[in-house]
Formats: structure tokens, sequence, C-alpha cells
């Protein structure tokens, strides 16, 4: 049953609280709200060391406690403040510098770690990373010609203490140092090797002398990779740079055809050289071959000729005939009586008209011709045998 229903709440009291009494009287409602934060504030001050306010509203001596609770619950947020600033985790890549009243006091690794500032300073970095820095400018090289030459320096921190405490600005150190490195590679080369060629030997020359300067300047940085890119001429005499790289360009066109003929051309002729000593060298030892065997045969002729003369001079004038005649095909033929009746045997159209004729035949008539002038003809080309003939 309700409390305000007729029998229901018996005392009629107010269920807000005090028997249906507020502040000793009889009025009825909700609580106070200035009473219930009132209790709350007492609670606190209760809670570091303060008294509750007396009944007739004033202040004792305790307010100063509750001033000083404040300042306690100020301490600890600033106290947690703090920790959460000072306590850091280095990552596995990373590494920092820790300062104490401005000195190198340690570098940390990898791990949770905590320092006490304002007294600490802390400078974390990745010491794994590869960072880079682009650079492009005009430069003057060794023939006095401008071109612009664009480079990439990739490189990351070797020493992290080095690194903080030596230099104010490292990496501005380092696009200092780049520059004169690189002008100073560039002034001593000459344009066509900086276009051309030369750029994969120019790298490595900036990087070591770009190296030697971080160096002795103690930045703390290791230079991993220097990438000089095409060269190219400033644009207001890039036309003119363009049709001088096309000459060049048509000029080692030139001379590699030039080299390829060449090298066509002279093994060729060298080989040509060759089979003529080969057969230069051959023939002068066929001919040394042929003299050397007619001499021996000679020397043997002459053995035989000495044994019978007259047999072997026949014999010699037999041959030589035989080795004659068979080179001609015309043949004359004179009769016993050495009498003008002369014999003319065409063989050449005789051969071409019976050309279904046997070569023995010919042959035959041949020989028979070739005997009947051989009896005839030695009287006819020496007399004297002639004469001694007739007289036997």
């Amino acid at each position: 049953m309700a409390w305000n229903e007729p029998g229901g709440n018996s005392n009629n009291q107010d269920p807000w609280g005090g028997g249906g009494r507020r502040g000793g009287g009889d009025q009825k409602g909700p609580p106070d709200l200035d009473e219930a934060f009132r209790k709350l504030q007492d609670s606190l001050n209760g809670m570091f060391g303060s008294k509750k306010r007396g009944s007739g509203g004033g202040v004792g001596g305790g307010g100063r406690r509750g001033g000083f609770g404040l300042v306690w619950i100020s301490l600890v947020v600033l106290l947690a403040v703090w920790l959460f600033n000072a306590i850091y985790i280095v990552d596995e890549q990373e590494q920092a510098v820790v300062l104490r009243f401005g000195k190198y006091h340690e570098t940390v690794g990898p791990g949770l770690n905590i320092y006490f500032p304002p007294i600490d300073r802390k400078f974390q970095e990745n010491v794994t990373r590869e960072r880079s820095y682009s650079k492009q400018g005009q430069m003057l090289t060794e023939d006095e010609n401008i071109i612009e030459v664009p480079l990439t320096v990739q490189y990351r921190i070797s020493d992290l203490q080095s690194f903080v405490l030596n230099v104010d600005q490292p990496e501005v150190s380092l696009q200092h140092a780049t520059d004169s490195a690189v002008r100073h590679v560039v002034g001593s080369t000459a344009m066509d090797q900086v276009l051309t060629e030369g750029r994969e030997a120019m790298a490595g020359e900036v990087k070591e002398r770009l190296q030697r300067f971080l160096d002795n300047y103690g930045t703390g940085i290791t230079v991993t990779q220097v990438n000089l890119q095409s060269a190219a001429a400033p644009r207001e005499v890039q036309e003119a740079f363009d049709d001088v790289i096309r000459a060049r360009e048509d000029e080692q066109r030139e001379k590699n055809q030039a080299e390829s003929y060449a090298n066509g051309v002279i093994p060729e002729a060298r080989g040509q050289a060759q089979r003529m000593l080969e057969e230069a060298s051959g023939y002068r030892d066929a001919v040394i071959s042929r003299a050397q065997g007619e001499a021996d045969r000679f020397s043997k002729l002459l053995t035989e000729y000495r044994k019978a003369p007259d047999v072997t001079r026949e014999r010699l004038y037999l041959e030589t005939m035989q080795e004659v005649m068979s080179n001609t095909s015309k043949i004359m033929v004179t009769g016993e009586s050495g009498q003008n009746n002369l014999l003319y045997l065409p063989l050449d159209k005789m051969i071409n008209r019976s050309g279904a004729a046997s070569p023995s035949a010919s042959g035959s008539a041949a020989s028979a011709a070739g005997a009947g002038q051989a009896t005839r003809l030695p009287a006819e080309l020496d007399p004297r045998e002639a004469r001694t003939r007739e007289s036997r």
C-alpha cells in the first residue's frame, strides 16, 4: 500500500527521509542538494584528517586541513604525470642517450627504462633505419662546363652519442659535407665522364670523401650508398648539349662499324696471306722434288747412255716425239722416197665426223702414222746419222 493512501502510513512520514521533517520542521518534499554536497565534502575532509563542520555552519580549525588535502591530491596527480613521462620504452631498432645535468650519462638499449626529468634529458633515435638525402645543383666541371648533378645519399646513425653530442645539427652538416664532396669530384672530372660512363666511379669517390668529412666532424653518421643520377646541362643550353651528345653517339657508332669491318676484313686477309704462303711452299716443294727427280732420272739415263749410246739415243728420241705428237691432232706423213708427196691427216675432223668410231682404230692409225714418220724423221733431223745408216 502506498505511503500516501489512507491507512497505509500511520505515521504519515515522508519517504524522502527525516521522518517527514527537514530542518526541524514538518515540511514535506525532496532532500536539499546543498545538504547532500555538504555531506560529501565532510566525508572527504574526514578522509584527509579534517573535522566536520559545526551545526551553525561555521568552519573550525579543520578548514586548513582540508586545504592540505587538496595539496596532496595535486601532488599525487603531478607524481602520476611525472611517472608517465619518466618511464619510456626503447624499441629493438632504437637507442637512447641520457644526459644528466647536461652531461653524458649513459646509452640505453632496448627495453623498459626510466629517467628523471628535469635533471635528465633523453634523446631517442632509430639507429638501423636507412635514411636518405637528395640534392641537385649546378656545378663547374674540369673543362669549364656547367652541368646539373642530382644525387641521393643514403645513411644511418652508427654512433648515437656522437650524433647527439658532437655536432649541433649533424644532418645539416651532412648536407654541407655532401655539397663540398660533390663539387670537388665534379670539378676534377671532365664533362664527358660526368655525362656518360664516369658516374659510377664518381659516386664511389664522393662516398669515400663524404665519409672522411663526417668522420672528421664526429657526426656518428655512416654513409651506405651514394647514387649519382644522370647529369644534364642547364635548361638554357640543353638543345646544344643534346646536339653534342647525338654527335658523340654518331661518332661512337661509326667507330663501332669501322671496328666491325676491320674485324671482318683483317682475318680474311690473314687467311688469304696464309693460303698464299702455303701454296708457295707447296709449289716450292713440288719444284724442288721435280727437279731432284729429273736430276736423278738424268743421272740414271747418263749411266745407261754410256753403256749403249745408240740404243739410248734412239729410245730418247722416240719417247720425245711420242710425247710431242700426242698433244696435236694434225699429222704430216711423207713417203719413203723423200719426194714431194705429202699426206695430211686431219684427225680432229675425222674424230668429230665418226663419233661412233672406236678409239682403238684411230689409235692404231695414229701409231702407224707415227711409226712411218718416226722411221723417216730421224734421217731428216740428223743428216750425219742418216749417212751413217746408208753407209751401213
